[in-house]
C-alpha cells in the first residue's frame, strides 16, 4: 500500500522522445477526472457559476447528515462548544466575495513537471460566500492565553505520503481573529454543495485555496505550531525532495486572458479573424490591490497596458480589457499584472519541487486568420 500511494514528483526520460511535460502517468488521470479546473471563458463573470468553479477534493467527498453534524471547538479554551448548523446560521450573517486561487494552479506548465494534480490555468473562481465571522465562536470559547495557533479539522480521511491523516490546516491567532475569515454555510446565494464542504467550511480570504479547510468538524487552540502533513510536507516553495522549503501561504499576483476567438477541438489553439479584437480578463492579488495589467501581442518582446475596471470586492479579481489589431498569421499574446506591494508576475517561472504558485505570464497560442 505505501509504495502504490507514493508520490512521485520527478519525471524521467523513457526514451520515448516526448517533452517531459507532456507524460501523464494514469494516477493523474484519475485525479484529473475527479478535479476540474474552470473552464476559462468563466472568466466573463464577476462571480463564477457553482458549476464552473474550481474544485480540489484531497480524499473522499464526505456524507454529512447535518442534523447530527456539530462543529466542535475546544483545546485551549475555558468554554468548549458543540454547535449545529442551525445554531451557526442564527449569528451575525457576512456575505464576502473571494477570488480563490488552488497553490498548485500551473503545475503541469512546469518543466520537468511536478507529479501530482495537473492543473494548467483553470484552477481558480470566484465566489460569494456566506457565514458568520471565525473570530466571534472563538471569542464565545474564550481562548487560553497560552493560543498560539488555531487547528482545523475536516471530515476527509485518507493517505497522502505514506500517511494516514484526515485533511488538517493550522493558522496563527492573528489569522484567525482577522475579520474577514469566515465560518460558511452559503455558496452564491444557495447552501454548500458536498463537493464544496457542505454544510461548514471555513474561507481565509487573500489564501491559496488549501487554508479553506472544507466540511468542518473540529477547530482547536492550541500552544504550539502543528507540524501535520499539510503543513511541513506538502504546500511547500521546496527545491528537492529533502528541502524543508518556505510554507505557501498568501496569493501571487496573476492574470488570465478569456480565451479569444474559436477553440480547435482537440489543440484547444485559437483561431481569430483578422481585425479589431477586444481582448480581455481578470487580475487578482490575494491580500493586495492589482495595479497594472500588461499585454504583449509580439511573445513578449513589447508590452502595453491594458484598461482596468473601477475597484471591486477587497479579495475578488479586477477586470481588464485591451484592444489589439489581429493581422494574419501566428501570434503569442502574454499578459501579466503587478499587484499594490510591486510584485509583478515573472514571464519565466521558477520551478520548485511541489509546482507550487506557479504565476508566470499566460502565453496564447494564436492563428489570425482573414475570415473565419
Amino acid at each position: 500500500m505505501a509504495e502504490k500511494t507514493k508520490p512521485r514528483f520527478e519525471i524521467v526520460g523513457d526514451g520515448s522522445g516526448l517533452e517531459k511535460s507532456e507524460m501523464y502517468f494514469p494516477e493523474e488521470l484519475v485525479l484529473a477526472s475527479r478535479n476540474r479546473g474552470m473552464p476559462l471563458e468563466g472568466l466573463r463573470y464577476d462571480v463564477t457559476p457553482t458549476g464552473m468553479h474550481y474544485l480540489l477534493v484531497h480524499f473522499d467527498i464526505p456524507y454529512v447528515d447535518a442534523k447530527k453534524w456539530r462543529l466542535r471547538i475546544g483545546g485551549l479554551v475555558s468554554r468548549p462548544l458543540a454547535v449545529s448548523l442551525k445554531d451557526i446560521m442564527k449569528r451575525p450573517r457576512q456575505k464576502l466575495i473571494v477570488t480563490m486561487e488552488c497553490a498548485g494552479n500551473g503545475r503541469a506548465l512546469m518543466n520537468p513537471r511536478p507529479v501530482s494534480q495537473p492543473w494548467l490555468d483553470g484552477a481558480v473562481g470566484t465566489a460569494e460566500w456566506t457565514g458568520t465571522s471565525l473570530k466571534s465562536l472563538l471569542d464565545k470559547a474564550r481562548l487560553s492565553k497560552t493560543t498560539e495557533e488555531i487547528l482545523f479539522t475536516g471530515l476527509d480521511r485518507g493517505v497522502q505520503g505514506e500517511e494516514l491523516q484526515y485533511y488538517q490546516r493550522s493558522v496563527t491567532i492573528a489569522e484567525a481573529m482577522h475579520e474577514d475569515v469566515l465560518l460558511a454555510y452559503g455558496m452564491n446565494g444557495r447552501p454548500l454543495e458536498p463537493q464544496h464542504g457542505y454544510p461548514l467550511r471555513l474561507i481565509v480570504p487573500g489564501w491559496y485555496g488549501m487554508a479553506s479547510v472544507k466540511w468542518l468538524e473540529r477547530i482547536e487552540a492550541i500552544d504550539h505550531h502543528f507540524d501535520g502533513y499539510q503543513m511541513e510536507k506538502s504546500y511547500r516553495y521546496a527545491q528537492s525532495a529533502d528541502d524543508p522549503g518556505e510554507p505557501v501561504n498568501l496569493i501571487r499576483v496573476r492574470s488570465l486572458m478569456v480565451p479569444p476567438g474559436i477553440p480547435d477541438f482537440m489543440t484547444r489553439a485559437r483561431l481569430v479573424q483578422a481585425g479589431r479584437v477586444r481582448l480581455a480578463g481578470r487580475a487578482w492579488a490575494g491580500r493586495y490591490a492589482v495595479g497594472r495589467v500588461e499585454v504583449s501581442t509580439d511573445g513578449g518582446v513589447t508590452w502595453r497596458d491594458a484598461r482596468l475596471s473601477k475597484k471591486g470586492p477587497r479579495y475578488a479579481w479586477r477586470a481588464w480589457a485591451f484592444d489589439w489589431d489581429a493581422q494574419p498569421g501566428r501570434h503569442t499574446l502574454l499578459v501579466r499584472a503587478r499587484d499594490s506591494d510591486g510584485n509583478s508576475q515573472p514571464v519565466e517561472q521558477p520551478w520548485n519541487y511541489q509546482g507550487m504558485g506557479n504565476n508566470t505570464a499566460q502565453r496564447v497560442e494564436i492563428i489570425v486568420e482573414n475570415k473565419l
